[in-house]
């Protein structure tokens, strides 16, 4: 190869890079919101605090690559715009919506979007793993979030009970609390493990990268970081047991606040090196043989790049990008609608035969729902001394800050057991009201629960049905205003089930009336009439 070739060859990677960076540094204006509400997902919860790293580790292994980049430019593809137009879409969309989410993957794809428009497939290649891996730093909507907290903070309850049983201590599990007599340990969101699930992922996504082995062990690693975590977790939650039963609740407090953070993480590293020095040994390999970052080589296209024709496809992309970030400007700063309701403040106390006695939150569970605009929680007492309680939770936008959670989620966690659970209707004059109906045990105590969403409008049992029509009306309608009812009522000794039943239709009779006008109604507020009644036959005590 000639000089002239050599020299023709470096100024058009040269340009090629140049062009690059120009484009991604549009791609992030453009993406801006999205990627600083990004940002403060990662300064706000730890659990995503390493997400600060996975930019500059998806950057090192571009460098790491740069000799095959220069030499992978080929031609252009028109499926870079397309792509590109529809990571467009997803940011309008989510900018529309509650879901940030949407907009920060839609960021990712059109780096891809990009990549296509500049060098086609050829540049797609070695560029792709690392683009993809800036998914890791895109936390999981909060409502997930929110659900895999709850489950990982029973699961690593239960298994840290198990480890402080070993040890012949006395212990008692109620949901997420470790009973140990003199002393007890609540397995709140923080001690849930997900603050080493997430790092710990990105973690063993670049070691499966690395290990040059077969696929199934490449997933076997990978995967294998969450049982990891959710083990050293529950370790450690074992560990201040045993603490209590030895030295005492002050020393157990300092091992709490001191065995966390990097100690774990740093342990769930070294037992997944550990993993891969097994896999390797078994295989007949050291370490070192099997362990490395692979050279990435490159495969140039057999077409030569067509400079105006890529000119024209690159810049394409970039109107399209630049088109999207005039839209979400004028978008993103329409306010949300606020319909007006009546506060529970004024919610009567005495309703029919029902007298009410209103009560608060405990405030630190106040202080996790975060978001929550207004509620009411009181117990309704009838002259024959039944009792039902009334729990209304509102919250004004669910668009920045926590939304509402499903009591199937949340039971659980406070040590209640769901032994019966069916999703039915009522009917009144006709109109359905769709309700979960659960029957929950804790010792000896039996409760039976009413649960739905009121949406705007529409009363919904199906959570995931719940979620779609947030989705949805927060860009058609630009509302997010939502409210959980919940009713719960005792089932005394052999009482047989249908009577409790009777009994929560009976308040519901009276009550949803004057409920209707504090919730988030479709346009005003609507009232539905008397007459409730149950499309199912209650069930037989």
């Amino acid at each position: 190869m000639s000089l002239q070739s050599i020299g023709a060859q470096q100024s058009s990677a040269f340009r090629a890079g140049f062009i690059a960076l120009v484009a991604t540094l549009i791609a992030i204006a453009v993406f801006s919101p999205a990627l600083l509400g990004l940002v403060g997902r990662w300064m706000g919860q730890e659990e995503y605090a390493h997400g600060f790293l996975i930019p500059v580790v998806a950057i090192w292994l571009l460098w790491s690559r740069r000799d095959a980049l220069r030499a992978s430019i080929g031609r252009p593809l028109w499926t870079g715009p397309i792509i590109v137009l529809i990571a467009a879409a997803m940011h309008v969309i989510g900018t529309l919506s509650v879901m940030p989410n949407f907009s920060q993957a839609g960021f990712v794809l059109a780096l891809v979007g990009l990549a296509l428009g500049i060098g086609g497939y050829s540049l797609l290649r070695p560029t792709l793993l690392p683009i993809l891996f800036l998914l890791f730093a895109i936390p999981v909507p909060r409502f997930i979030d929110s659900l895999m907290s709850l489950r990982l903070q029973l699961i690593s309850s239960k298994l840290g009970a198990l480890f402080i049983g070993f040890f012949q201590i006395p212990v008692y599990l109620d949901g997420n609390i470790i009973d140990l007599g003199n002393y007890k340990i609540q397995v709140v969101d923080a001690c849930s493990g997900l603050r080493y699930i997430y790092p710990l992922l990105s973690v063993s996504f670049l070691a499966a990268y690395m290990f040059q082995a077969p696929l199934w062990q490449r997933a076997m690693v990978f995967l294998s970081s969450i049982p990891i975590t959710i083990a050293m977790n529950s370790i450690r939650i074992g560990l201040v047991g045993v603490t209590v039963d030895y030295w005492g609740t002050q020393a157990a407090d300092g091992l709490l606040h001191s065995f966390e953070g990097w100690v774990i993480f740093l342990a769930c590293a070294c037992i997944l090196m550990l993993e891969i020095h097994f896999l390797a040994r078994i295989s007949g390999r050291t370490f070192s043989e099997v362990f490395y970052l692979p050279k990435v080589t490159a495969k140039p296209s057999q077409e030569q790049p067509n400079q105006s024709a890529g000119q024209l496809k690159l810049a394409t992309s970039l109107l399209l990008l630049c088109a999207v970030g005039v839209v979400v400007f004028f978008i993103s700063g329409r306010p949300e609608i606020f319909p007006g309701r009546s506060r529970f403040v004024a919610f009567p106390n005495h309703i029919g035969q029902w007298q009410g006695q209103t009560s608060s939150l405990e405030p630190e569970v106040e202080r996790d729902l975060v978001g929550l605009d207004d509620y009411i929680l009181s117990d309704y007492t009838r002259s024959d001394g039944t009792m039902v309680n009334l729990y209304v939770a509102f919250y004004a936008s669910q668009r920045k800050n926590e939304q509402l959670h499903s009591p199937n989620d949340c039971i659980p966690g406070s040590g209640w057991q769901i032994t019966k659970f069916e999703r039915t209707s009522f009917m009144d004059s006709g109109a359905e009201l769709p309700l979960n109906r659960a029957v929950i045990e804790k010792q000896s105590i039996k409760q039976l629960v009413y649960y739905w969403f009121d949406e705007r409008g529409r009363k919904i049992a199906n959570e995931y049905l719940a979620r779609w029509y947030l989705h949805a009306d927060a860009v058609v309608m630009n509302r997010t205003d939502g409210a959980l009812v919940r009713l719960v009522t005792q089932i005394h000794g052999d009482e047989p089930e249908h009577n409790a039943d009777e009994r929560l239709q009976a308040f519901m009779r009276d009550a949803i009336p004057s409920l209707s006008e504090y919730l988030p109604g479709e346009t005003t507020s609507q009232t539905l009439r008397s007459s409730i009644n149950r499309k199912t036959t209650p069930p037989e005590g």
